[in-house]
């Protein structure tokens, strides 16, 4: 297996994990995620791997994807509050989930820390649900820590 940059040929194999990833989500939270829907189309990941700023890299074996690690470089130049760091977000990281077990996904992590430090980011961030404790647990093991919270009240 390698992780290199995402190309063309491989959006078939991001969407199954993207179904994936959607699926989970669905089951922990059906009143926010639709079932059976992918958060992107062909031509939106067409667009995603050609931004530089977007990079997308993939744990491949031949050409099936394994898992795929979506990044987002951001930074808040002349803000008002917050300082020009520079991070990587990771805005999606998956591992086929009848791979899982395998450190496939330690390996993503670490080839996004690895890109994070070639590129001069101070951090690496990402979002998780409550919903999926193992990933939790997951970027726990990786050593991140809690940064900020997002809360919620259901009204109805």
């Amino acid at each position: 297996m390698i992780i290199r940059r995402a190309a063309e040929g491989d959006i078939e194999g991001i969407h199954k994990l993207l179904e994936q990833v959607n699926l989970i989500h669905h089951r922990g939270r059906p009143d926010i995620f639709r079932y059976g829907t992918c958060k992107y189309t062909d031509e939106e990941l067409r667009g995603i791997i050609a931004d530089a700023d977007r990079p997308i890299l993939v744990a491949a074996e031949g050409d099936s994807v394994e898992g795929y690690a979506f990044c987002i470089y951001q930074q808040h130049p002349n803000d008002n509050i917050l300082t020009d760091i520079k991070t990587l977000y990771i805005d999606d990281l998956c591992v086929d989930e009848h791979l899982r077990g395998q450190h496939i996904g330690k390996q993503l992590y670490d080839a996004v820390l690895q890109l994070a430090r070639d590129t001069g980011c101070y951090n690496v961030t990402l979002n998780v649900w409550c919903l999926n404790e193992s990933a939790m647990h997951f970027y726990e093991q990786c050593g991140m820590k809690p940064l900020k919270i997002a809360m919620e009240q259901i009204l109805t």
